[in-house]
């Protein structure tokens, strides 16, 4: 696409450009403690079986049903105690019929046994044992290979590394994993109006703006498993813009802010086109952050966003983490929609997707209830900083009535309950 004329995708459209364009990034080999939250580059087999041998689910005492399934509280069964098997030891013999062998949480059960009676269910005795209730007498045993066999498949490539995915990892002796680079992403702020937070006294006089976007951003980055370079704040001047962007050379992508609308101090686009970016769409029907540019420079991912902060920060969870999140070589791109219900009447302009900041709270039916989180206007970012999630309301939809069925895209791993 050439020329400056509005492309006016929809958001599903552009998102799918996005995807097209932002492929993983060349895989490393790291330690796996530095791994969480990154994505495998290649599957991951099972080394061992687990549990390695025939295992105690409880504290208590390891029986053959046969001689355990009469007691009860009325007529409680006794039985000598055989052994007696520590985590960390293993059972010398079979266990003899007519006897019990008493078994730590995790310690090996002998041969014949085919339950452990939990010791709550006992008298915890130490040479001989008298069980009150037989309901273990065939449970809490963890078998051999119950959970995974050598050879068995554990991770998928693309898989992210979860705490419990590290632990998994760990228990099978990987000590390096091989993952997709961390995309590294140059973010760039545009307009003569912007102070960094060391002239935060200009602005409070009113004679400039501190800039937000890029610690916005930053943070944004580093939540999508990115690490942000700064590449500061450019002015109203091609040739300072030019000197910024040469910082891209160290960089993966690029998220720049401002500048790309239709202005004559608006320079990012004919900038970013003198160096050679394909554009691949300027303009999208969504609502905040239609003036969204998208196209490629060397390969690399460039996104022009908004220079609002709330119009920054919406296109950034629409437009850029999925990318991110391709470039970091992750299966699941996107956090998983929520059905919930309009806590109040919603208005809407039609021919826009509209993406409004709600708070959210537990309802009646299970579903999440949402309300706005104050005003909506692009301008005004303290409602974006105490929302949950965004509504997501379809381009023909021009109003939401309370208790209307709503999807929520949230801005957390998690939405909160009532009383957070």
């Amino acid at each position: 696409m050439t020329g400056d004329a509005a492309d006016w995708l929809s958001w599903r459209e552009a998102v799918e450009i996005v995807l097209e364009r932002c492929q993983p990034l060349p895989s490393e080999k790291v330690p796996l403690a530095d791994a969480v939250d990154r994505a495998l580059a290649e599957g991951i087999d099972a080394r061992i079986d687990h549990p390695p041998w025939d295992n105690s689910a409880m504290d208590g005492y390891a029986v053959r049903a046969s001689d355990a399934a009469p007691a009860t509280p009325e007529r409680p069964v006794t039985l000598p105690i055989s052994a007696d098997i520590p985590a960390g030891s293993f059972p010398e013999d079979p266990l003899s019929p007519g006897t019990a062998a008493r078994v730590m949480t995790g310690a090996p059960v002998p041969e014949g046994a085919t339950g452990v009676i939990r010791v709550e269910h006992t008298d915890a005795g130490c040479e001989e044992v008298t069980i009150f209730e037989a309901s273990d007498a065939e449970r809490n045993i963890r078998r051999a290979g119950e959970d995974f066999r050598r050879g068995d498949p554990l991770l998928r490539s693309g898989d992210e590394l979860s705490p419990a995915a590290i632990g998994l990892l760990a228990l099978n002796g990987v000590a390096r994993v091989r993952t997709a680079r961390r995309p590294r992403v140059g973010v760039l702020a545009n307009g003569d109006e912007l102070v960094d937070l060391d002239g935060f006294e200009r602005a409070r006089a009113g004679h400039k703006l501190t800039n937000s976007n890029s610690y916005l951003l930053a943070a944004q980055l580093r939540q999508a498993g990115a690490i942000p370079h700064d590449l500061g704040i450019a002015r109203d001047d091609p040739e300072d813009l030019k000197r910024r962007l040469e910082g891209l050379k160290e960089c993966d992508a690029l998220v720049s802010t401002a500048g790309v609308s239709v202005g004559e101090h608006d320079h990012v686009k004919p900038v970013l086109a003198d160096l050679g970016m394909r554009r691949l769409f300027w303009r999208v029907r969504v609502r905040p952050g239609s003036a969204l540019l998208f196209g490629t420079l060397g390969g690399k991912p460039i996104w022009g966003l908004p220079g609002n902060p709330v119009s920054a920060m919406v296109a950034f969870e629409i437009f850029v983490r999925p990318g991110l999140r391709r470039l970091a070589g992750h299966r699941r791109l996107r956090r998983p929609t929520v059905a919930g219900r309009a806590g109040q009447a919603m208005r809407t302009p039609s021919r826009f997707a509209r993406f409004l900041r709600v708070r959210v709270h537990d309802g009646e039916d299970g579903l999440p209830v949402a309300h706005l989180a104050g005003a909506q206007g692009s301008g005004f970012l303290s409602p974006l900083a105490t929302a949950d999630a965004l509504v997501v309301i379809p381009e023909e939809v021009d109003r939401i009535e309370a208790g209307d069925r709503i999807d929520l895209l949230p801005l957390f791993e998690w939405l909160p309950p009532a009383s957070s």
